[in-house]
């Protein structure tokens, strides 16, 4: 068998890593571009120019260090998008600080395990987020705040944990004001900055991301500056990304979607951010995109197919748009056609990766014909390489199905304070095995297959659910599909497909049958269909399949128990 033959891939470029900690470029990059537009945050009425941005950078980052924060103590941020949380990420590059992203639909257990799991000495915070009175957990988690001086904490619950810094012009006990922490450093502070942009090595750890396990805890995914600016480096090059550009970023900030992808992307490329409102929502993503002139947009599916059916999408002016990212979860090739056809958006892309490998692996070319781009996640990034093994971990041919797994700059350093897990992601050889089944075709474009825990066997047959998924799109009544394996005493395991119709439509179990039947085999055929609202899913947009296989369970048990 020749080289050619194998599922192997890697990135051969002649446009080289940056060298450089993200605090370094970006100093470089403000001074390339500092009187053009680098932040807009409509919500809050934010407009700066790099050079505006670059001062509150600076200031916020002199603040942290009079704060007695020292290179290396990790600096939770539980918020929403915002103006803070885009200089929160470049001022604690800047001071050789650990920026933890805490999502922002964490409760009180999950933010009691994050700031203990990585010891975080300081915590930003918004005071609310939807729901969640982020004040009042904080304060049971921690109700020694109500008699401390701000930045001496001393909390039983959280030892590490001495500085709490809260957003807005309201005052709470215990915690400093944003605004205040900008004006504490002076001379001394920016001295000292100056001499860690000599010091800080771009292999530092710089971020943790907490993985959200379907078992267990969450993991501490750690990435380095090396790690996280390349990738967005290569994901803006992809776009062709120019200081001309306007990105419309509506995707959370705490996934590597929007704080990499997106602002290293720009950083790079001297693009604007632009961030239409607090969290997604398809009005102000419209209204957004047209007054701003955006020329790209990222989001998972389920935002690009809340925007292509609102109401308000054919009364507004997307000519501006060219290009963008679909990611985050499978793309559908018919959402993805209506996108190019129905968005202005002729050089629209699919991205694929893990937050462990920073996250982007393969990304589609924008000269990619649309049938590749739409029907694969496109070839291996610069200075990247995959291989796709079977369960042995011998290469396969190409062609043929089995685990992706990951090597180069991009993977990360490791699961914080977890040896063992981070051993059994990342082998000797140093590969990140995903856990993804996927396939390398002839010319080297990847597909995903599935989950290797999302993979079906029914009566012996491995059954993958995206090609299910993939078929149900092609019927008129369906918006949203996803499909599903459940417990069945004959067959080990059965189809079952949730819809989510288009709005104003009906349908019957029976007639999604029938349209499967003689289209795709029969054991791919859903056994159960179920029609629904909408499904459980992250912040980040990801379906949480493992809770519907929970619900289905349940009901299932509770129709069995009833004809027994």
């Amino acid at each position: 068998m020749t080289d050619r033959a194998l599922s192997y891939v890697h990135g051969g470029s002649t446009t080289p890593l940056i060298g450089a900690t993200i605090g370094t470029f970006f100093d470089r990059a403000v001074a390339r571009w500092q009187d053009r537009e680098a932040l807009v945050v409509r919500h809050q009425d934010v407009r700066w120019s790099y050079g505006e941005l670059g001062r509150r950078v600076d200031d916020l980052a002199a603040g942290l260090l009079a704060a007695g924060l020292e290179p290396g103590d990790r600096v939770g941020i539980w918020a929403q998008n915002c103006a803070e949380w885009v200089l929160s990420q470049f001022a604690t590059a800047k001071a050789g600080l650990i920026l933890v992203n805490i999502n922002p639909a964490y409760r009180r257990t999950e933010l009691d395990y994050a700031l203990n799991k990585v010891g975080c000495r300081a915590l930003i915070t918004s005071p609310r987020f939807k729901s969640s009175d982020y004040l009042a957990i904080l304060r049971d988690l921690a109700p020694e705040l109500d008699h401390c001086p701000p930045g001496a904490l001393d909390a039983r619950g959280v030892p590490a944990l001495k500085l709490v810094v809260r957003l807005g012009g309201e005052a709470t006990a215990g915690m400093m004001n944003f605004a205040d922490l900008t004006r504490q450093g002076g001379n001394a502070e920016q001295e000292r900055l100056a001499e860690l942009a000599r010091t800080l090595q771009f292999d530092d750890a710089i971020n943790i991301q907490f993985t959200s396990g379907t078992t267990g805890y969450p993991k501490g995914t750690t990435l380095s500056h090396h790690n996280i600016l390349n990738n967005g480096h290569f994901v803006g090059e992809a776009l062709r990304l120019t200081e001309r550009d306007r990105l419309c970023i509506p995707v959370p900030l705490y996934h590597c979607f929007g704080m990499v992808m997106a602002n290293l992307g720009c950083l790079t490329h001297g693009a604007t951010m632009v961030f239409p409102d607090e969290a997604f929502d398809p009005k102000t993503v419209l209204a957004t995109l047209a007054a701003e002139r955006c020329t790209a947009m990222y989001g998972v599916p389920t935002m690009f197919i809340a925007t292509l059916d609102h109401p308000d999408f054919k009364a507004t002016d997307l000519t501006s748009l060219r290009t963008g990212i679909m990611a985050g979860a499978p793309c559908p090739i018919e959402v993805m056609k209506r996108v190019v056809s129905e968005m202005h958006m002729p050089e629209i892309t699919i991205a694929y990766g893990m937050t462990e490998t920073s996250p982007v692996s393969f990304h589609s070319s924008i000269e990619d014909p649309l049938e590749r781009r739409v029907s694969t996640v496109g070839r291996i990034q610069p200075h990247i390489e995959v291989k796709i093994v079977d369960g042995e971990g011998r290469i396969l041919p190409r062609g043929e199905a089995g685990e992706l797994c990951t090597r180069g700059y991009s993977v990360m350093l490791g699961y914080w304070g977890d040896e063992a897990k981070t051993a059994e992601s990342i082998d000797a050889a140093g590969w990140m095995h995903t856990g993804d089944i996927a396939t390398l075709d002839a010319h080297g474009y990847c597909n995903i297959v599935g989950r290797i825990k999302d993979m079906v066997i029914r009566g012996g047959e491995n059954v993958y659910p995206r090609e299910i998924e993939e078929f149900l799109y092609r019927h008129p009544k369906v918006q949203d599909v996803q499909v599903i394996g459940v417990a069945d005493a004959k067959y080990g395991e059965e189809i079952c497909a949730w819809i989510k119709l288009r709005p104003g439509m009906e349908a019957t179990e029976e007639e999604i049958r029938a349209f499967c039947r003689g289209q795709i085999a029969h054991y791919k055929v859903p056994r159960h269909v179920r029609f629904v609202e909408g499904f459980p899913m992250t912040i980040t947009g990801k379906v949480q399949k493992f809770v519907m296989r929970e619900a289905m369970a349940k009901e299932l048990g509770a129709m069995a128990a009833k004809t027994a």
